[in-house]
């Protein structure tokens, strides 16, 4: 039985280039960092969770609700094939349960806290936009975009940031974990304007407050799909 079954829908995704350094203590045992165009990327994510079920059970009030957080992206080589996959630095929330059992059977780094949301669809422009508190302060991500979804080329950057089926998750400096997200390849809406307000430092840390000064290389918003999250082992 898959660990969670939902929907995730309009995915916000904002891709900034940075040193491979500043990763390095988070990188997984057996994972190497996965790099495209010689840019390391790390995204800041937001999107909304719809008919979440974990464990086959929709758990009230757990039903749909907002994620943002911050990934990096790596592989691992199994025999003579690569997987491809992300690492989260962490995963904002803002249900209780949701962190508890990530947490608690993933080691993953949730974190709970309230979020808003707005989409507004209009004939030819959406507009979407994600916030959220922390430490009394506000932090949003908001994007606008034609209202034409498109499919992107095989090799193109919006691949690669999408395109990546398995989630590991540096348990130790000996033990990682690897689990599997299976979805169908995404479409994706042209952004004409963005505008990211975050305190990178306040949300993920003072490794990551550099981040207040650059500005994304690409900002990307993909419309999602069904998606499952199985096949937990350890590596």
């Amino acid at each position: 039985m898959s660990f969670l079954d939902a929907e995730w829908r309009k995915l916000i995704i904002a891709n900034y280039s940075i040193d491979c350094n500043v990763l390095k203590k988070y990188i997984p045992r057996k994972t190497e960092l996965d790099i495209w165009e010689d840019n390391c990327y790390v995204s800041l994510v937001g999107f909304k969770f719809v008919n979440t079920k974990m464990f086959g059970v929709k758990i009230p009030f757990h039903i749909n609700f907002e994620e943002v957080n911050l990934r990096f992206y790596v592989r691992y080589k199994e025999k003579n094939d690569w997987k491809r996959g992300v690492v989260f630095i962490k995963e904002l929330v803002p249900r209780r349960a949701i962190t508890f059992v990530a947490n608690t059977f993933y080691k993953e780094h949730y974190q709970t806290t309230g979020i808003d949301h707005f989409c507004i669809d209009c004939e030819d422009q959406l507009e979407v936009e994600y916030k959220w508190r922390i430490k009394n302060s506000v932090h949003r991500m908001n994007v606008k975009a034609k209202n034409v979804l498109n499919d992107f080329p095989i090799g193109c950057e919006t691949e690669f940031i999408t395109e990546h089926y398995w989630g590991y998750t540096k348990i130790n400096e000996n033990k990682t974990t690897e689990y599997e997200v299976k979805h169908p390849r995404w479409q994706s809406y042209e952004v004409t304007d963005h505008k990211i307000e975050v305190d990178f430092g306040i949300v993920y840390g003072d490794d990551f407050h550099f981040l207040n000064n650059h500005e994304p290389k690409s900002v990307m918003l993909a419309e999602g799909s069904l998606i499952s999250v199985e096949n937990k082992r350890t590596i």
